[in-house]
Parts: structure tokens; sequence; C-alpha cells
């Protein structure tokens, strides 16, 4: 298994670069302007200059260089500063942590980050200042989608065709079918419009340091939790119950009971094992799917979090911040393929990758 890791790591070297390379080709192909938002009073030869600031007028082979180096460079030496409190990188800014010093007038390293081109601060410290946001109500939500839909799954599956199971089916296959921008505005309009008993825009500068500061967290976290995770109990419950069903007739299930187990043992320990094989792999690749539908959910409730970032960036034609943050997922969707195909080893003992 430790060799096929590593094998796998290897292989995922040359796959994310050209996804990065991909990604960066059809950002230049992209139609708009940087220097669009600039007032049309700015003369044309100033345009030109801050063009070539931001590295415009370099050929594209040299600008994913750049970004390239930056990215895989730079930026982890930085990280590695910021961990380790040390000097400044490259010997600059003595005694102070780079990680934090970098700004608009700080020479030196600054111009060696990724900078976005909208508001000219480090890529990656923007996206730093968002991601606990992001974190908070896609992984809440992810976590109760799963802790929902397995259960309803095994359920369904166990007493098939019974009204649970078709009740079951029926909510899941509206949940599934809905997509996010629908159901967060329905939300919007019944609990907070005509209820009045959550907030529709999520404060991000909210701190929780009391009990009333905690409730009202869970309160503006409940509908954008409750979003994403309807897509995602709606998706995983049907998987689970499908393969709960395959593995229910299965000879090995009827030995188990043959030799007297108990049906919660047949069920939960035998069954339920094998039957998450397939679920796994789901679950795994689901967590990036989940960021992309959280940009959506973000937007909707006024989550500062990446998805709303993203969506930002491409509107001010933002190449730096968009290319950072989709191979971002890139990363994330190959990261978690490894991590399923790893499971898959742990969950079946008849798997081996030799």
């Amino acid at each position: 298994m430790l060799t096929y890791t590593i094998r796998r790591l290897v292989l995922s070297v040359p796959t994310l670069l050209f996804i990065a390379l991909i990604i960066f080709l059809l950002l230049q192909l992209a139609p708009g302007d940087p220097m669009a938002q600039v007032p049309l009073t700015v003369p044309p030869e100033v345009k030109q200059k801050m063009r070539e600031a931001l590295g415009l007028g370099q050929p594209i082979h040299v600008q994913f260089w750049k970004w390239l180096v930056q990215m895989f460079w730079i930026e982890p030496q930085v990280f590695i500063d910021w961990l380790t409190n040390k000097s400044a990188l490259f010997g600059w800014l003595p005694d102070t942590n780079l990680y934090t010093a970098c700004g608009p007038t700080v020479e030196g390293p600054c111009d060696l980050r990724v900078i976005s081109w909208q508001t000219r601060s480090p890529v990656m410290d923007i996206v730093v200042q968002r991601l606990p946001q992001t974190l908070w109500v896609v992984g809440m939500a992810y976590v109760v989608g799963i802790l929902i839909a397995i259960p309803i799954g095994i359920y369904s599956a166990y007493r098939q065709y019974s009204v649970f199971d078709q009740a079951g089916t029926f909510i899941t296959m509206i949940g599934f079918s809905i997509p996010p921008f629908f159901t967060g505005p329905l939300l919007i309009v019944i609990f907070s419009v005509q209820l009045g008993w959550f907030p529709f825009i999520y404060d991000t500068t909210h701190v929780v340091d009391d009990w009333d500061s905690f409730v009202f967290q869970l309160q503006q976290m409940l509908m954008p939790v409750m979003v994403l995770a309807l897509q995602t109990t709606a998706q995983i419950s049907r998987f689970m119950r499908a393969s709960m069903l395959d593995n229910l007739n299965q000879d090995y299930v009827r030995t188990a009971r043959a030799k007297g187990l108990s049906e919660a043992i047949v069920v939960m320990i035998h069954v339920l094992r094998n039957s998450m094989i397939p679920v796994v792999t789901v679950i795994a690749l689901g967590v990036p799917a989940i960021f992309g539908g959280a940009i959506i959910t973000e937007v909707v409730f006024s989550v500062n979090g990446i998805g709303q970032l993203l969506i930002t960036a491409l509107f001010a034609n933002d190449l730096p911040m968009v290319l950072t943050i989709t191979f971002m997922f890139a990363v994330l969707i190959v990261l978690f393929n490894l991590i399923a195909d790893i499971l898959y080893g742990l969950l079946d003992p008849r798997i081996r990758y030799d």
C-alpha cells in the first residue's frame, strides 16, 4: 500500500501540471480585459504601463512558467516561513514574518509571490483569509449530509418498498433534482422574509465568544448548510441503498444468518462494510464537487468564502486568482481520488495494489 501511494503521488505531479496548463490556456482564450475597469480618462500609455506591470506583455509560456515558480517554489517557502516563524525569505525583511509583512508598500519578496491583479495583494493570503468561512459552511454541510444519508440508505435497503423507503426515495429525488440557486432563495423567502427565524446574510465578521453569539452563529449557518446538505444526502443515500441491496442478496449473508448471527451483526458489520466500498468513492469525489456547489450557495447567502472570491475574480478578469483557485480544486480532485483508492484496500482485504 505504501509503494502504491508513493507511486500515485509521483504520477499526480505531471497530472496536476497538465491540468494547470489546460486551465491557463483556457483562461488566456477567455474574453475580457483586466484593464476594462480602468476609467476612460486614463491615458493609453498609462494603461500600457499597467499591463506591463501585470505581466500581460510577456509571452504566454513565460507567464505560465512564472506562475509555476511562484506557486510551487515561492509560496511553499512562504508557508514554511510562516509555520516556523523564522526570518524572511531569501534574507529580506529580517526578524519579520514574511507571510504577514507582504503588502502593497513592501518591496522584495512580495513581488515574487502570486499577486492578484484586482487587489494587488498575494493571492494565497486572500485565500487563507476566506478559507475558514468556506470550511465552516461546506465542511459542516458535508458532514451533516453524510451522517443523515448513510442511516437513511441502510434502513431504506433493509426495509425495501416500505413506506419509509418510498418516502425517502421521493424526498431524495426532489433534493437531488433541485439546484442550490433555487433552494437557497426559497429558504430565504420562507425562513427569513416570511417567518423571520434566520438571517439571510452571513455575517463573516461575527465572533463567537459566549452562548448567545454561538447560537447566532448556528442560526446564520443553518440555511446554507441545509442547501448543501440536501444534495449530499440525496446522492449518498441513493448510492448507499443500492449498494446495500446488492449485498443483502449475496451468499455470504445467507451463510452468516445460517450460522445464527444476529440480524444486527449481519447487516451492520458484514453487509455494511462491503457496501461502503462504492459509497466511499462517492463521498471522496464529492468533496471537490461540494466546493463547486458552495460557489453558488456562498453567492446566494453572501458568505465571504472561496466561492464568492472566485466569482468576483472571474468578473474582474483576475487571471492569477482564478488560476490559483481552480488549480486548488484540481488538487482536491486528485487527492481525494487517491484517498478513495486507499480506503478501498482498508475496507476490502481482497483488494491489493501490488
